[in-house]
């Protein structure tokens, strides 16, 4: 990691972290009073999107159906298939919670960070000890895109969107299968939210999709 001089804060993101046996522990080890940042969503649409990702680098890849089961007659979910394993939330903030304190972990929904970018990125700063710079004046939702867009200070140069890799058109699949993901998640979702004590709304947002 960089040298950070005081009144900075250095900063770096691997998603993959979160879901890595070995991180919390070398991470606690490296600088036990990092602050840590988890951007959560749908379980089910975050292994749909991961899926899309997957699909666009390997075409030839099975159907998300076939992946997503061990056996789809008995409706045996295939919780191997990292797509799916990686929304099991609650499995890996477990390992988190045996060397940081929740105090240290901030949990941004990725719904809302969508929906209402300034407001999610308003505890960002909070949780940061940063003042509030970033607000809504800083926002375009890109409707092209389905993303907020950032703008760049006092119009200095074109707003920054999300890459190429961000915001593809999902695949069509089987509402069976996804009323079976809600169900295998439902659990583990209940237990994500009494672990960190928020509620994400997931299932609120099930039922009016």
């Amino acid at each position: 990691m960089p040298r950070t001089v005081e009144g900075q804060i250095t900063m770096e993101k691997t998603p993959s972290y979160f879901v890595t046996n070995e991180a919390p522990q070398r991470i606690h080890s490296m600088a036990k009073d990092t602050k840590l940042i988890v951007v959560v969503r749908n379980p089910v649409t975050r292994a749909i999107s991961d899926y899309t990702q997957t699909l666009s680098k390997k075409p030839e890849i099975s159907t998300f159906e076939v992946l997503a089961f061990k056996n789809r007659t008995l409706g045996l979910i295939d919780a191997s298939w990292s797509a799916l394993r990686i929304g099991i939330y609650a499995l890996h903030l477990e390992s988190w919670m045996q060397y940081f304190p929740l105090s240290q972990i901030l949990f941004v929904s990725g719904e809302r960070l969508i929906s209402n970018p300034a407001e999610e990125l308003a505890k960002v700063q909070d949780f940061l000890g940063l003042q509030r710079i970033i607000t809504d004046k800083h926002f375009y939702f890109n409707k092209t895109k389905g993303f907020p867009c950032l703008k760049k200070p006092e119009d200095t140069g074109a707003p920054r969107c999300l890459g190429k890799s961000k915001g593809r058109t999902h695949p069509k699949i089987d509402p069976d299968v996804i009323q079976r993901l809600r169900k295998f998640y439902k659990p583990f979702n209940a237990m994500f939210y009494q672990m960190t004590g928020q509620n994400f709304e997931w299932e609120k947002e099930e039922l009016e999709s």
